[in-house]
């Protein structure tokens, strides 16, 4: 189960695009690649609020990441200097005042949050985030997508919540909350109020890609590089669906490695006209097997029907 890939995603889509880590080359080392912002009703430039808003069918390209919305609004500020900066030495380079879009390139600007209003769609090549608002603050490094049918979908994967879909970069987690739940291409999966994914830190700088994350053209595929989630926590109603069973219990934890997920509180295991109850569980998400755990000094306790060859273990 390709669980962690939705991790994957989420730092793709924010850090890809606010900060210009595409896989494709930057123009000249250290120099951030540009955005490229286009709009059929017009791009504006308010000055006095340091914002460039561009309205109807709004889209901004940087890289390999592209978002689009009836309305974006980039904020920005005047970017701080030191004696080592480029900027510090040479002649400032303002901006054409016919030109907007340039503002966000300008080497003396920097955007601190973009803001993307109505019918918000992120893409990669690989991926597609949708909801009715997002924002990426730059400061926080944090990304928070809110609406109405918000979902996220990968090569494996769809992710859907009823609130919101954050991710927090310092943190390296992926935050789905009200009535979350990830669906793998093979039917099997997890559901609950709030899931949060942990990513591990992505691989040290210059180490070598798997060629199986590679694309045709050489460039790194983004999701082999940004480091694999290590834990899901799931918290309340947690149901977990396997092509032969439902689990169901108040909380629980997936680890991706092993494949496995532990089930807490109030736990359920239906396989076809078996039920059983415990206190806790064990599911092997490859096999789909579950195994009842009673709480010390109890038991479990439910129904088997004969000859009904489930697949639970107690």
């Amino acid at each position: 189960m390709k669980f962690w890939i939705v991790g994957f995603s989420f730092l793709m889509i924010s850090a890809a695009f606010a900060q210009g880590q595409s896989g494709a080359a930057s123009p000249a080392a250290g120099t951030p690649l540009p955005i490229q912002i286009t709009a059929k009703q017009g791009i504006e430039w308010r000055q006095s609020d340091q914002e460039v808003i561009a309205t109807g069918s709004a889209q901004a390209v940087r890289g390999e990441v592209t978002v689009r919305a009836d309305q974006l609004i980039a904020h920005y500020r005047k970017k701080a200097t030191t004696a080592a900066d480029p900027a510090a030495t040479g002649p400032a380079k303002p901006a054409a005042a016919s030109d907007p879009e340039s503002v966000l390139n300008n080497g003396n600007s920097e955007i601190y949050e973009i803001e993307a209003v109505g019918n918000v769609h992120i893409s990669t090549p690989t991926d597609n985030a949708y909801g009715d608002h997002a924002v990426y603050n730059m400061d926080n490094a944090v990304l928070v997508l809110t609406g109405t049918h918000l979902k996220l979908t990968t090569l494996h994967d769809v992710i859907t919540a009823r609130d919101a879909i954050e991710y927090y970069s310092v943190k390296r987690e992926a935050i789905a909350r009200g009535k979350a739940l990830i669906v793998a291409d093979d039917g099997r999966s997890i559901t609950a109020d709030t899931l949060i994914g942990y990513l591990a830190p992505p691989p040290p700088s210059g180490k070598p890609v798997p060629a199986t994350t590679a694309k045709s053209n050489n460039t790194p595929d983004m999701l082999g590089q940004a480091g694999k989630l290590q834990k899901v926590d799931a918290i309340g109603h947690v149901v977990i669906h396997t092509p032969t069973q439902t689990a169901t219990g108040d909380s629980g934890v997936y680890l991706p490695g092993p494949d496995m997920a532990r089930l807490g509180g109030n736990v359920h295991i239906i396989s076809g006209p078996n039920q059983l109850s415990g206190s806790d569980a064990l599911v092997n998400m490859k096999t789909g097997v579950a195994t009842l755990l009673a709480a010390p000094g109890g038991q479990v306790a439910g129904t088997v029907t004969p000859n009904s060859a489930p697949a639970i273990n107690k």
